[in-house]
């Protein structure tokens, strides 16, 4: 009875019955390094007699392509990796890599020292997926990483780059918004430091511009507890505001609570939109219109590009489109 009849055969297994090294075994099924004809093809035999399946991860390492995908974050403190959103990658990262064998990591990089990408560059790194992505961080990738990373976010040369359109996403709400009646349209942004948070203000103020409206900014980091704050301050300052738009679902959540601590109805009196289509969007009172935002999607490319040694494209945008509900 071969080892192969009661439990998996192993690489040791497959030397033994061949009558050859451990190595040069290795070195047989890895298809790297030499081995002598006569000796691939005992090797052979016993990969055939055996039904010896090579661990993928294993086999990635021999390589030198690696066996872990690292989600790398970009964020002030490591509490963005407590961010649902990151969450989200993160999960539909696992689900492309754990076919292949390769395991995945969640990696913290402070805002004000992103070089933490040189603690990364080793052996065992198959891919890095860059979120919250800056100019900054893209500069830092060492170039041995390169043709290994990509970006949630904004891009460069080097790293290309998955994202969503939000600036089309933004424009779909803040349409909807005015073809609704809504003529004081505040915004709510995200962080000023993140370029892909810069294309919603960028479209706000140009579809503003485009209808002789004018422009209420305020600044956001796409919590709940900025966007009630938020909500107290537009009414202080505009008075008349009519509708606020948020570029993220928690902020305009937030937005919400704010005006209902105001007393102010929404939608009746301000209407209130935000980014995201999280899944509690849609279970609020009143439920809130928003844009879809495919994550799962994003995520899922971004690590099969990766996979699959090809991340050549430089932009690629998944369309975001207009959900709307009672809240606006």
């Amino acid at each position: 009875m071969t080892a192969a009849a009661h439990r998996p055969a192993t690489l040791e297994d497959v030397a033994r019955v061949a009558g050859v090294s451990r190595s040069t075994a290795s070195r047989v099924i890895a298809g790297t390094g030499f081995a002598s004809p006569a000796a691939r093809e005992l090797v052979t035999a016993a990969v055939d007699q055996l039904g010896y399946v090579p661990n993928p991860a294993a086999r990635a390492l021999v390589r030198g392509g690696g066996v872990r995908m690292v989600v790398a974050v970009l964020g002030t403190s490591a509490a963005v990796l407590e961010d649902p959103y990151v969450h989200q990658v993160v999960g539909s990262v696992a689900r492309v890599c754990t076919p292949s064998g390769a395991g995945v990591a969640l990696h913290w990089l402070p805002l004000d020292d992103p070089r933490g990408l040189d603690q990364l560059d080793d052996r065992s790194v198959c891919g890095v997926i860059l979120v919250n992505t800056t100019e900054d961080l893209l500069e830092s990738v060492p170039r041995s990483l390169r043709g290994r990373v990509v970006s949630i976010g904004v891009g460069s040369a080097t790293v290309p780059s998955f994202d969503v359109d939000n600036g089309a996403g933004s424009e779909a709400v803040l349409r909807h918004l005015y073809a609704t009646g809504r003529r004081r349209i505040a915004m709510v942004t995200g962080p000023r430091w993140l370029p892909c948070a810069q294309r919603p203000v960028q479209t706000y103020r140009r579809l503003m511009s485009q209808a002789g409206l004018p422009e209420r900014v305020l600044p956001g980091d796409f919590t709940a507890a900025r966007g009630r704050a938020a909500a107290g301050v537009a009414l202080r300052q505009w008075p008349d505001l009519d509708a606020i738009y948020s570029i993220s679902d928690d902020t305009a959540l937030g937005v919400m609570a704010g005006l209902r601590d105001a007393g102010v109805q929404v939608p009746g009196d301000v209407a209130v939109a935000g980014f995201d289509d999280i899944p509690l969007a849609g279970l609020t009172t009143p439920a809130l219109t928003t844009a879809s935002h495919p994550v799962g999607r994003i995520a899922a490319a971004a690590a099969t590009a990766l996979l699959d040694g090809r991340p050549s494209a430089p932009v690629t945008l998944f369309p975001s489109a207009l959900v709307a509900r009672a809240s606006a």
